[in-house]
């Protein structure tokens, strides 16, 4: 098949998304499909080896059977360019627009988890009623965070409540809506989920920082983390994690893909932390190391994935609107 690559970005996130969309275009290189790299600028152009793509409603794009949108953040992973690809009717990997505007948005994600009693740590949103008092209550450190950016950009740990404003300062610079969680001294683990209606759950793997904590830097520099696959934890909490990763995949509606985190208690206890509906996606990601540790091979995820969205949009094509 023809793929477009979508990379870039206007969001904090660019660089990563350009990483890794180069490895998705090679990994559909290597599965025997042809990859139309599209690069998408800081100030929003979207051009390609041959020029400026242009985006007409109903004309598809570039004359492609897919897209693959590897873009991170907002602009990209926020339902905006899912948007924009289904008014260019053209079939595109991972979640729809809703899917992926909820599951961007950490306030919303945990409302919905705690609407259908997902376990999870405290948190408020800044400048909702009784806020402050919440956050004082949920004990230190804390975490500021702004709602919707990820690659832990604009992140505050908090160990003390003075500290609180500064941090909430920090994180309205890139986000107007604010979350405050309460700390987990848990194991951070992760797993991968591949699917539609029938999702697949990879192996657990738990991520080891190599600093004070998985911020920006410790993510993406080299030796700034490690992935031990599968994660030190017992069966019981592996399956458990496993459960609680494709219900959370499918209340927030997602597709295709995902990644889901969680904090493990040092009393056992599983506590889901966040969905990432378009992770990292370079060959050293933790979403395709987890893959490859279950057995499936970076060029047959990305085949998979494409026909994954081939079937969502043959479905979603059969409904009129």
């Amino acid at each position: 098949m023809r793929i477009a690559v979508l990379s870039g970005g206007r969001s904090s996130e660019h660089d990563v998304s350009l990483r890794s969309g180069e490895a998705v275009a090679k990994g559909l290189e290597q599965g025997g499909h042809e990859a139309v790299r599209v690069t998408i600028d800081r100030e929003g152009a979207w051009s390609c080896e041959s020029g400026p793509v242009a985006l007409t409603p109903g004309a598809g794009l570039l004359g492609v059977d897919a897209v693959f949108p590897a873009l991170h953040g907002p602009f990209g992973e926020d339902g905006s360019v899912q948007g924009l690809l289904e008014w260019l009717e053209v079939p595109y990997v991972g979640s729809d627009v809703l899917a992926s505007a909820v599951c961007m948005d950490k306030l919303t994600l945990k409302r919905l988890f705690a609407e259908y009693g997902l376990p999870q740590v405290a948190f408020a949103g800044v400048g909702e009623e009784g806020w402050r008092e919440r956050c004082a209550a949920m004990g230190l450190p804390l975490w500021v965070k702004p709602s919707r950016l990820g690659s832990s950009v604009g992140i505050s740990k908090v160990a003390a409540l003075a500290e609180l404003d500064a941090a909430v300062e920090l994180a309205l610079r890139h986000d107007p809506r604010v979350i405050v969680e309460a700390h987990s001294g848990g194991r951070e683990v992760e797993c991968s989920l591949l699917g539609n209606e029938e999702v697949e759950a990879s192996q657990p793997g738990e991520v080891i920082a190599h600093g004070e904590w998985y911020d920006y830097e410790t993510k993406y520099a080299d030796g700034g983390m490690e992935l031990l696959v599968p994660a030190h934890i017992p069966a019981d909490q592996a399956t458990r994690l496993r459960e609680l990763a494709v219900e959370a995949f499918g209340l927030g509606g997602c597709s295709g893909l995902a990644r889901c985190d969680f904090f493990v208690e040092p009393g056992g206890e599983v506590l889901i932390n966040e969905i990432n509906t378009m992770p990292g996606f370079t060959e050293t990601s933790v979403y395709a190391k987890l893959w490859e540790a279950s057995g499936l091979t970076y060029p047959d995820l990305c085949d998979r994935l494409l026909h994954l969205a081939l079937e969502r949009h043959a479905k979603s094509r059969s409904h009129e609107f």
